[in-house]
């Protein structure tokens, strides 16, 4: 079986991440393509979006959102993402297990006999009028009914778990502040959540591990399931196995891809990209290490923005008065430095709307 080397896997990660070249398809694709974009941070993937395509016009991201074209809501690893409202109703349904036993993972003690099905009923009906509402909203009509969970654990457990919804803009438009309401799902979207096979055949199951292999693969079982969160795939994969073409990383563990997905040459020039908070293109995989080291993987869940130099994270930025800051996490060369710098002058303008062309670029660590 072929060995993928970590740069092989590093220049296939950017290709399927849209990350090695900036394509030119629709916003609305691309966000499909990538499978969703995590975005509890509400700005984020509009800098995720510019680092992938050309031309991005965030306006159009904005005008999916109000539109109902795409969705904020909680799915994968039960955070917040943003998904096409096609792929929302086609994977919610897949997800609430996994939904469920999340929020019980934190807040198992505080739901003791508490009927979970009866307080979904509940919630769906408080939520049936269409009002968008706070989980504070939510959580003081139910909690007189259901007063032995925290606040905090209830409304999570509805939110985030039982009552499929919504974040309804203006929360996660351009330049916009908003807190987070919520509406049902159904309600937004103007159609029901496709509900689970009758037969106990799992086609979104097969259809997650196509779609991410696509958006993330070479990748191993592991990965798909720290994506997705989901345990219950290895039977998807399995009916599907005979689709898919098999490698091994240099652990020796399996990787399974599409054939026919791209696949670069390891020496495929990679050039500078700047990455949003909790990007998935480092999020998507248990083992991270084809994109970032070991002794930074804790960037990649702490919200540091970071920068892919020669494929790599290497550095981590901020905006400061109007100005890209980056900090490199090791030595730069001069050519890498003045790559990173001209791309940050990109993004400055393009967080500005062309006010700013600052970047900073701090000195390399000895």
């Amino acid at each position: 079986m072929t060995v993928l080397g970590t740069r092989a896997l590093n220049r296939a990660t950017l290709a399927r991440q849209l990350l090695l070249d900036r394509a030119g398809m629709p916003v609305l694709d691309a966000v499909g393509h990538l499978c969703g974009m995590q975005a509890q941070e509400p700005q984020e993937p509009f800098t995720g979006l510019w680092s992938r395509l050309r031309g991005f016009d965030p306006a159009v991201l904005s005008d999916l959102l109000t539109g109902r074209r795409v969705v904020r809501t909680h799915l994968m690893r039960r955070t917040v993402h943003l998904l096409t409202a096609d792929d929302t109703v086609a994977w919610r349904a897949r997800h609430d297990t996994m939904l469920r036993q999340r929020v019980l993972g934190t807040y198992r003690r505080e739901f003791e006999g508490v009927d979970l099905g009866e307080l979904a009923v509940a919630g769906r009906a408080v939520m049936a009028d269409g009002e968008p509402r706070t989980m504070a909203e939510l959580v003081r009509v139910l909690a007189e009914r259901w007063p032995a969970p925290a606040p905090r654990a209830l409304g999570e457990m509805l939110i985030a778990a039982l009552v499929p919804v919504a974040q309804t803009p203006p929360r996660g438009l351009w330049r916009t502040k908003g807190g987070v309401r919520n509406v049902l799902l159904s309600s937004w979207l103007g159609r029901t959540i496709d509900p689970p096979a009758p037969d106990g055949a799992d086609p979104v199951g097969q259809a997650l591990v196509r779609r991410y292999l696509a958006a993330f693969g070479p990748a191993a079982s592991a990965d798909l399931r720290a994506w997705c969160g989901l345990a219950g795939l290895p039977a998807a994969v399995a009916e599907i196995r005979e689709e898919l073409v098999s490698f091994r990383d240099e652990r020796g563990r399996e990787l399974l891809d599409l054939p026919d997905a791209p696949r670069p040459d390891p020496d495929t020039p990679a050039p500078v990209r700047f990455l949003p908070a909790f990007d998935n293109a480092i999020l998507g995989y248990h083992d991270r290490g084809r994109i970032i080291d070991d002794a930074h993987r804790g960037l990649s869940v702490a919200g540091e923005r970071v920068v892919l130099v020669d494929g790599r994270v290497s550095a981590t930025w901020t905006v400061e008065a109007g100005t890209v800051a980056v900090t490199p996490l090791g030595r730069l060369s001069r050519a890498d430095r003045d790559a990173v710098a001209e791309e940050g002058r990109e993004l400055a303008s393009f967080l500005s709307d062309g006010q700013s062309h600052r970047v900073r670029v701090a000195e390399t660590p000895r």
